[in-house]
């Protein structure tokens, strides 16, 4: 069996690239503009590689999956800490990609261990934020999973956050006080526990390590100066109920929807912002708005921390697949970033068709593994096409490496196909086409002070959209 490493996409990917480099791998693909997850290497012909979102590769390591793996210690600890008999060997520390998880909230909490209403604690690291918690004999608590922006939730939709940063100054930039480092950590590389013990993996291992500097990193105890207080350009407006909380979407949509915003003569201030504010200033009296991710807005809208929020329809069909009842409801087709969500498989399979796709998995003994970001739609998928014996696998992004070794089918999005099909992979069915979409609470649309000026945004949107 060949040596299987995983390895990162995003914030580490070139860094990991210059080290690599250094080792003499001579990857052909693999830099910050690739849109392609199994490069090889020339020095590693054998190597069987594949590039992951940083997330899904502790996961990946633990389950035996991969024998290596180049990730952040924080999705490591974030792992361990839920399940500690994993599979996972820290190898050694590489050197790069330093920083810290921060407990941070609003205003300074006087005591975390409160009696009263539950302190509710946002982060992409739920297990850490856990552990936190009951180190600090937090009486009632509730942690809600986010996948990222948590520093946007602190005060109305969150007491404390969790989050990532270089320095506690960092935190405070974004409006919020840190008042606690919970872990430090950099990038290393871990190992599968019985791939460490039984595979020859030596030479690749030796290769890494011998291209690090021969100086180690400083051990000095980081020093953080926690800032007793916030800016005031930080702070909340006063009567919340008063107000449409509207959320609008951070990355890749952002400048579409400015766009949109600007014909539906709405002036928007500081989005996209290149200080990181998730708060800018819209043009309507009465509306208040943030920027968060757009896969957490239906649950956020459901549950009332917003009004009205722009999100793809993808993220609202998959919430209503786990919630069919939901109060989240869509308001009006932006016809922004069309998308199709189509079922993928592996070119060499035997699969052309969801019927196909049946007789396959009942001729299977181990589970038919679908793997996606939209977890609840490939649970329906599964049920719809009656695949029997089934597992889904969750993923953060950089899905098209999981086919064919970790994953029988994927239920992805794409515009051209042109990724699938430079994957060695095929689309049997498209689910359906997804683009932007308002999306809003029902107790809200309902709501009498509420309504008149959800239905004025609606409205100058309708023209926006029409007048394209």
């Amino acid at each position: 069996m060949p040596v299987k490493i995983a390895l990162p996409k995003g914030c580490l990917l070139r860094r990991t690239a210059a080290l690599l480099q250094k080792a003499g791998w001579r990857l052909d693909e693999y830099h910050s503009s690739m849109g392609f997850y199994r490069p090889r290497s020339e020095k590693f012909p054998d190597l069987l590689i594949r590039v992951f979102h940083e997330k899904d590769i502790p996961i990946q390591i633990a389950m035996g999956n991969y024998d290596l793996g180049i990730c952040g210690l924080d999705w490591v600890e974030e792992l361990l800490v839920k399940y500690p008999s994993s599979a996972i060997i820290k190898v050694r520390d590489l050197l790069y990609g330093d920083g810290s998880l921060y407990m941070a909230a609003a205003s300074l909490p006087k005591d975390v261990r409160q009696n009263g209403a539950p302190l509710r604690i946002a982060s992409e690291y739920p297990n850490l934020a856990e552990v936190f918690a009951l180190k600090q004999r937090m009486s009632r608590f509730s942690i809600f999973q986010v996948w990222g922006a948590a520093e946007a939730y602190p005060p109305e939709n969150a007491d404390m956050a969790l989050l990532a940063a270089g320095s506690a100054a960092d935190i405070n930039s974004c409006g919020i006080v840190p008042f606690s480092r919970v872990l430090d950590f950099s990038t290393f590389l871990i190992a599968n526990r019985n791939s460490w013990e039984n595979k020859k993996m030596d030479k690749i291992v030796a290769s890494i390590l011998e291209a690090l500097p021969e100086t180690p990193k400083s051990a000095s105890e980081k020093k953080d100066v926690f800032p007793s207080s916030l800016s005031p350009r930080h702070q909340v407006p006063g009567n919340q109920k008063e107000i449409i909380r509207l959320a609008l979407p951070d990355g890749h949509q952002q400048q579409q929807t400015v766009e949109l915003l600007s014909r539906a003569g709405i002036k928007i201030i500081d989005y996209p912002s290149g200080s990181g504010n998730r708060r800018p200033d819209i043009g309507i009296d009465g509306v208040g708005v943030k920027v968060i991710r757009p896969q957490d807005m239906p649950l956020q809208v459901a549950n009332g921390n917003f009004d009205l929020a722009i999100t793809g329809r993808d993220w609202l069909t998959d919430h209503l697949a786990q919630f069919p009842s939901s109060p989240a409801k869509e308001i009006l087709d932006l016809k922004l970033r069309r998308v199709r969500l189509v079922a993928v498989v592996s070119r060499d399979l035997p699969i052309d068709n969801p019927g196909d796709l049946l007789r396959f998995s009942a001729s299977r003994d181990e589970p038919f593994r679908l793997a996606s970001e939209y977890v609840n739609i490939a649970d329906k998928y599964a049920r719809e096409n009656h695949l029997g014996h089934y597992r889904v696998i969750p993923t953060w992004g950089a899905t098209e490496a999981f086919l064919p070794e970790d994953a029988d089918l994927l239920i992805e999005n794409t515009e051209t196909g042109r990724t699938i099909a430079r994957h060695n992979l095929k689309i049997i069915e498209t689910l359906f086409e997804s683009t932007a979409c308002l999306i809003g609470n029902a107790g809200s649309l309902a709501d009498v002070k509420k309504s008149r000026v959800i239905d004025s945004i609606v409205k100058r949107l309708r023209t926006a959209v029409g007048n394209k």
